[in-house]
C-alpha cells in the first residue's frame, strides 16, 4: 500500500509538470549565468521516508512463524552540498555529499496479530551520490528534468554488536549502495534557482547482518534478507 502511494506521488508530480509548462504563457526570463557556469554550487534540504524491502524466510516460516513488515513510514530529514558540473546542453553531472536521518519501524505479526512493533531502527547516513540529470526545454523561468544514478551510504548509527538495555533484535550492515532515479522542475527565480525533486533510492544488496540476538533468534530467523528503499523530496537552492 505505501509504496503504490509512493509512485502515486512520482506521477502526480510528472503530471503536475506537464499541466505548470503547458499552461505557460511567454514571459520575461529571469538570467542564469550559473547555469552556463562549468562549475557551480549550492545547497539542499529535504525530507524522507526511509522504508525496507523485506523477504520473509521460507526455510523457517510456519502457520504460527513471526511474520515481518514496515507498515508505518516515519518522516526524515536530508541535508546536502551541491556541486553541478555542466557537461552539454541538456547534461549536467551533479556530486551531492551530505548526511541523512531518519528511522524505520520493523512490526513482527503472528498468525496476523501485532506481536512486536519495537525493533525501531534509527539511521544516521553519510552519503555521496554521483548523479546525472537530464534537463528539457527551459519555458519561461521553468525547467523539466529526470535525474540517476548511484548513491553510496555509510550508516553511523549502525550497532557493532546487540545492547542488552535495548530489546532491538534485529541488526543492520553500515555501507550499502543504491541505485536512484527521479523527477523535478527548475524555478528560475531572480536571484537563484530552485529546484523541486522527487526520488526513489532502492538498495542494492542484503544488509541484514548474519547474526540472531541472543535468546531471541526467532526474530532473524523469520527474515531472509532485507533492501533498504527511501523516498526523497528535495529542495535544491542553486
Amino acid at each position: 500500500m505505501k509504496r503504490n502511494i509512493a509512485f502515486k506521488i512520482f506521477f502526480i508530480l510528472l503530471l503536475l509538470n506537464n499541466l505548470i509548462l503547458s499552461g505557460q504563457k511567454q514571459k520575461p526570463k529571469n538570467e542564469s549565468w550559473y547555469d552556463e557556469k562549468p562549475l557551480h554550487f549550492g545547497f539542499s534540504l529535504g525530507f524522507n521516508a526511509m522504508d525496507y524491502n523485506i523477504t520473509p524466510s521460507q526455510k523457517y516460516y510456519q502457520t504460527d512463524s513471526l511474520y515481518p513488515e514496515v507498515s508505518i513510514l516515519n518522516p526524515g530529514i536530508n541535508i546536502q552540498i551541491v556541486t553541478d558540473a555542466l557537461l552539454s546542453k541538456h547534461f549536467d553531472l551533479r556530486f551531492l555529499p551530505g548526511v541523512s536521518f531518519g528511522q524505520r519501524v520493523i512490526r513482527f505479526y503472528k498468525n496476523r496479530k501485532l506481536v512486536n512493533d519495537q525493533q525501531r531502527l534509527e539511521a544516521s547516513y553519510l552519503e555521496f551520490p554521483l548523479l546525472l540529470k537530464y534537463k528539457g526545454d527551459r519555458l519561461n523561468n521553468i525547467r523539466p528534468y529526470v535525474i540517476g544514478g548511484l548513491n553510496f551510504r555509510y550508516d553511523l548509527a549502525g550497532k557493532k554488536e546487540f545492547d542488552d538495555a535495548k530489546p532491538i533484535y534485529i541488526r543492520i550492515r553500515r555501507p550499502d549502495l543504491y541505485y536512484e532515479m527521479g523527477a523535478g522542475l527548475d524555478f528560475y527565480l531572480t536571484y537563484f534557482k530552485l529546484s523541486i525533486e522527487l526520488k526513489m533510492s532502492t538498495g542494492l544488496s542484503n544488509i541484514l547482518v548474519n547474526e540472531a540476538a541472543p535468546g531471541h533468534p526467532e526474530y532473524y530467523n523469520a527474515i531472509e534478507k532485507i533492501k533498504s528503499q527511501i523516498w526523497i523530496l528535495a529542495f535544491h537552492f542553486e
